[in-house]
């Protein structure tokens, strides 16, 4: 977690809509349109690697009409050619893993026709954490229409990496609903379970992106006192903005994870 009074834009903060879709149906959809906002992703595939040596395709979404059938073979034959599998196997350590960039001359003759060429793919970034016997392989790709990731865009999902990975990971370890997760932590993890029952609502509902005004009625009390218990709330938590409450969250989810 990183340390309290910092802002979590940097780490991760504008990756809020993917984080708060956790457990959701529609996680994917909101995923890549994150992904997109943030860096240009055209298409996002995730697969979970074991040690055992068996692979298989989680999510697939994004704007390579192939991309379901680039799953099945990947999983299926291809993860055991992978010129990132030797880096994905060594970073078994429960730290994101950030993997090289792209360069075509990595890949042998087939893998190249088929994942690359036939696809129309023109560049691939890549992050990885594993959790237990699992590693998470998130792969952002940009077809020919796009061009390959400029510096500003590699840069932002070297960025935004971490955050990716730890809620494409919690997202499919668990089912429960966002309000749910983040009860969880309020009710179970220090700094947040500090914070009195009402404190905790507020902040939830906060993180959840509904208004002082909408925590109100949905909450039934009076906007000064909603006021009142956020601004306890943060000085309880050493913060003075959402975007370092989101942090925290950000973070226990994340070490959660390892």
């Amino acid at each position: 977690m990183r340390p309290r009074g910092t802002s979590a834009t940097s780490a991760g903060g504008d990756v809020t809509p993917a984080v708060l879709a956790i457990g959701r149906p529609d996680f994917p959809n909101v995923l890549i349109d994150t992904l997109r906002r943030q860096a240009g992703v055209g298409h996002c595939m995730v697969f979970a690697l074991t040690r055992a040596g068996a692979a298989r395709c989680l999510l697939d979404a994004g704007n390579i009409p192939t991309g379901s059938d680039l799953g099945a073979a990947y999983a299926g034959q291809f993860h055991e050619s992978d010129p990132n599998r030797e880096a994905l196997f060594e970073g078994q350590t429960g730290a994101p893993i950030v993997l090289p960039s792209f360069a075509p001359r990595m890949y042998g003759a087939r893998y190249r026709k088929i994942f690359f060429n036939d696809s129309d793919i023109v560049d691939k970034c890549a992050t990885a954490i594993w959790t237990g016997d699992t590693c998470f392989y998130v792969n952002f790709y940009r077809v020919t229409s796009q061009g390959r990731f400029g510096d500003a865009e590699r840069a932002r999902l070297q960025t935004i990496a971490p955050a990716i990975g730890a809620s494409v990971a919690r997202h499919f370890q668990q089912a429960a609903t966002p309000d749910r997760n983040l009860a969880a932590l309020f009710a179970t993890r220090a700094p947040l379970s500090a914070l009195t029952p009402r404190e905790q609502e507020v902040c939830r509902h906060i993180l959840l992106g509904l208004s002082s005004e909408a925590i109100s009625q949905s909450l039934g009390i009076s906007l000064h006192s909603t006021l009142t218990y956020r601004k306890r709330a943060y000085e309880r938590l050493g913060i003075s903005a959402q975007n370092e409450l989101f942090g925290i969250v950000l973070g226990l989810l994340s070490r959660s994870l390892n």
